[in-house]
């Protein structure tokens, strides 16, 4: 699964005995049947193949056709639907394990419709988004799946997406841009009802990027929570932080070195509670014991970690399929619509038991 790449087309039809191509023409000689009605049954919509021809005579075709090898022209497909049957995705970084793995569900969902995805990376950067925007609409795709919005929505101001079907997935903008996430917002009040419960007062949150609306909405429906139950969370408890390692690691440190340290810390990603994690280590604080510690997505990493960490179950394969779906309603003239798909809460080993009144 390379970046930046673009499967092929696919190949041409599979040659005869005689070498040459297996044609619609020659499959409807054999069966004295009219070009058209074979070519609705091997290549047309449902609903066409379902006029074409009676249950006996689509099943003869379809016979045949396997017999010699019959393999659709891609080519000739497109020119006649003029549809190119490729859609482009742009995310931050294709290495991160979410990122992957939400592109997982839109391969699978795009095959499934016959419909080949490419993807290209624009590093959150807001110059090479709107690079790599221009560079997926120079390939005449037939529909845009970005990943990569930022809350101003500021590359999606380009005139030239108004002429092409597109919708956000992963991260929403502020603007009115169909889109299908994670309810963020409902993940990080799962994880502040769980620290309430286990009678965490004092508790600190590794804010994300306030570019994107994962940390945003996470933070928010956390520290919403906690506001609710009358312990509104310490400003200078909640800092902002890149969604990796070294980010999570920085933030954990300058809020566990305090006096005043938090007794449980809520990271808007798994990666930047792992970094955490080095820094409870480093300061000498046991995860699950002296640190409740959460995060979200429910990586592979998450729960093989030396203190499995418990997280926020993001439906990351649903999203990349659900998204491909709304896709599709647009490139069909119909209105997408934004979906935020359920969270779950997996309690594991690093929130630990609930506190006493030294933790309060």
């Amino acid at each position: 699964m390379a970046a930046e790449s673009e499967p092929g087309a696919g190949p041409d039809p599979e040659p005869d005995a005689g070498g040459r191509p297996v044609t619609l023409k020659a499959i409807a000689e054999q069966l004295g049947l009219d070009v058209s009605t074979v070519s609705r049954v091997l290549n047309g919509r449902d609903t066409d193949r379902r006029r074409a021809a009676s249950g006996l005579t689509a099943r003869r075709i379809r016979e045949l056709a396997d017999e010699l090898g019959y393999r659709p022209n891609p080519h000739a497909a497109s020119l006649r639907t003029r549809r190119s049957n490729l859609i482009g995705v742009v995310f931050p970084r294709l290495a991160e394990v979410v990122v992957a793995t939400i592109y997982e569900g839109i391969e699978e969902e795009a095959g499934r419709h016959g419909i080949a995805a490419f993807v290209t990376n624009s590093l959150d950067d807001p110059v090479r988004q709107r690079e790599r925007i221009a560079m997926v609409l120079g390939r005449r795709v037939d529909g845009i799946l970005i990943g990569d919005a930022h809350l101003d929505g500021a590359a999606l101001d380009d005139p030239a997406l108004r002429r092409v079907p597109y919708v956000l997935v992963n991260r929403r903008s502020e603007a009115d841009h169909p889109a299908v996430t994670c309810d963020d917002y409902l993940g990080g009040r799962l994880v502040a009802e769980h620290f309430l419960a286990l009678g965490h007062r004092r508790v600190g949150c590794l804010a994300g990027e306030p570019f994107a609306s994962t940390g945003v909405d996470r933070a928010a429906g956390f520290l919403d929570r906690y506001a609710e139950a009358g312990l509104p969370v310490d400003p200078a408890l909640v800092r902002h932080s890149a969604f990796d390692t070294a980010g999570g690691r920085a933030a954990a440190t300058a809020l566990l070195g305090r006096e005043d340290r938090p007794g449980a810390l809520f990271a808007v990603n798994d990666l930047a509670a792992v970094g955490a994690l080095g820094a409870a280590r480093d300061l000498g604080l046991r995860p699950g014991a002296d640190l409740a510690l959460a995060g979200f997505n429910d990586t592979p990493v998450a729960a093989e970690l030396p203190v499995a960490l418990t997280t926020v179950r993001s439906p990351m394969v649903e999203q990349g399929r659900v998204a491909v779906r709304e896709l599709l309603r647009r490139i069909g003239g119909e209105r997408a619509r934004s979906q935020r798909l359920e969270p779950v809460l997996v309690v594991r080993d690093s929130t630990g038991r609930p506190v006493g009144p030294s933790l309060l």
